[in-house]
């Protein structure tokens, strides 16, 4: 037991490591465990790993497409507490970070030969209908709020981090770019060259994955166990709202917009019968009795009458009557 703790402490000295640090810095290889000790993840993982590792030919590496559905398998299947432990670990140095990387075999189910263009791979994504849901839910829950505490809509870290676990075994599956421990930096295997005239909707694009802040905070919350209870603590911001605008009545189908009747009379006189109002001898009711006297048809004496309940017609009558006797005294 001394000769084995012995060894143990000089393989940590030999490699410039502290013991302590060391043990308590790799989360990565702690979730690796924590899903061992669980059937079903230790199975579906096992699954993954043996299929995405089995070489082809000397030329072909594996068979991604069976890859890729193993890997929708494990996410979908098993809890997130065990998948999400080992996707989002925090790590402190570089063999934590590069375990990280590797969860998901990213020599066969990420990297290729050559990076495609971004948009070309979000157009074979696109064909496939559960790949293109998959992108949207994550444009839609990982897209970044400058209006939220967390830079996430609604400051819900669990949906962007389920959006993005989402992708992986598809043509869009994002990973970490390198094994940096601090720098959280995750794309798709893709790039922009060769966009041509839609390179600024490429990059658009991409920033999605590389620079969202949404994504960076929720997976740096999930590895340092701040992402529970994350709520906004000032007031919540309302969208203003527009002004009520009234409905202008439509016009009689036999009345042309030639009338050059002023929409401001209407307005007024409808608000007042939309209220239920009585305003007898008001400006509001006279220039009601301006709308009724002043919607006669040219060239005859048809009298057009408002959308109205049944006590409008009888001063629409009286004033027609007036307006005849008015006319004849006049003559």
């Amino acid at each position: 037991m001394i000769l084995a703790n012995a060894f143990c402490l000089f393989f940590f000295l030999g490699t410039g490591a502290d013991p302590v640090v060391s043990a308590k810095s790799n989360h990565c290889l702690d979730a690796a465990k924590a899903c061992n000790l669980n059937d079903n993840c230790k199975k579906l993982r096992s699954s993954y790993i043996s299929i995405c590792n089995r070489e082809i030919s000397p030329t072909e590496r594996c068979n991604r497409r069976k890859c890729h559905k193993a890997l929708r398998q494990f996410f979908d299947r098993v809890p997130s507490e065990f998948t999400y432990r080992m996707l989002f670990c925090s790590c402190q140095d570089l063999a934590c970070a590069e375990r990280r990387r590797q969860t998901i075999l990213p020599s066969c189910s990420y990297e290729d030969k050559e990076k495609p263009n971004c948009l070309d791979l979000r157009g074979v994504c696109r064909t496939d209908h559960l790949c293109r849901s998959r992108l949207a839910d994550f444009h839609a829950n990982c897209r970044a709020s400058y209006h939220t505490v967390t830079s996430c809509p609604a400051d819900n870290y669990q949906a962007c981090l389920g959006s993005y676990a989402g992708m992986i075994g598809f043509d869009m599956t994002p990973n970490y770019v390198d094994s940096s421990p601090t720098g959280i930096v995750v794309s798709p295997w893709c790039n922009c060259r060769g966009s041509g005239n839609m390179e600024e909707e490429c990059e658009k694009f991409l920033r999605d994955f590389t620079e969202n802040p949404c994504l960076r905070n929720a997976i740096q919350a999930f590895g340092n166990g701040t992402d529970v209870n994350v709520s906004p603590k000032g007031p919540s911001l309302q969208a203003t709202q527009a002004p009520r605008v009234e409905k202008t009545p439509s016009l009689p189908d036999d009345l042309s917009d030639s009338t050059g009747l002023g929409t401001s009379v209407i307005t007024t006189c409808t608000s007042v019968q939309e209220q239920g109002l009585k305003a007898n001898n008001s400006k509001e009711l006279s220039m009601c009795f301006t709308e009724l006297t002043t919607n006669i048809i040219p060239g005859s004496n048809k009298v057009i009458k408002p959308n109205s309940g049944p006590s409008r017609a009888r001063p629409s009558a009286a004033l027609t009557m007036l307006s005849v006797l008015m006319l004849k005294l006049a003559l």
